[in-house]
């Protein structure tokens, strides 16, 4: 399984890429392989404020629901449509095309480097 080291992840199975005043978020490929194949997204809407820690969208697999976890407090400023319209692309693409939102970062929860999280998940 492969862990981008240019990315920051958390406990909770996100990954958090910083593109200046912006992250670019999604979930890990663990995560996207330990759901199954995912059927359904709810992400939060553009303009919508998030708090790092508290979820903030779902994501419906053929196994079950999972809340989508904020790994940084601030304003939505992208939804990926393509995820929305498309849901198994988060599957075949999570660190790619299967990104979820971009958020305005004010605050930054606790985030692990790609060892940590490896190291979390045992791989």
């Amino acid at each position: 399984m492969s862990l981008p080291t240019n990315l920051s992840y958390t406990e909770e199975h996100e990954w958090i890429e910083d593109r200046g005043e912006v992250a670019r978020i999604g979930i890990t490929e663990h995560a996207a392989s330990a759901l199954g194949d995912i059927v359904f997204v709810q992400l939060p809407e553009v303009g919508d404020k998030i708090e790092a820690g508290q979820a903030c969208g779902e994501l419906e697999s053929t196994k079950s629901v999972s809340d989508l976890f904020a790994p940084v407090t601030g304003e939505i400023v992208t939804i990926n449509e393509s995820v929305v319209d498309d849901p198994a692309v988060v599957n075949s693409d999570p660190y790619g095309e299967g990104w979820l939102i971009e958020v305005r970062v004010s605050e930054t929860g606790a985030t692990l480097t790609a060892q940590q999280y490896a190291e979390l998940i045992n791989e």
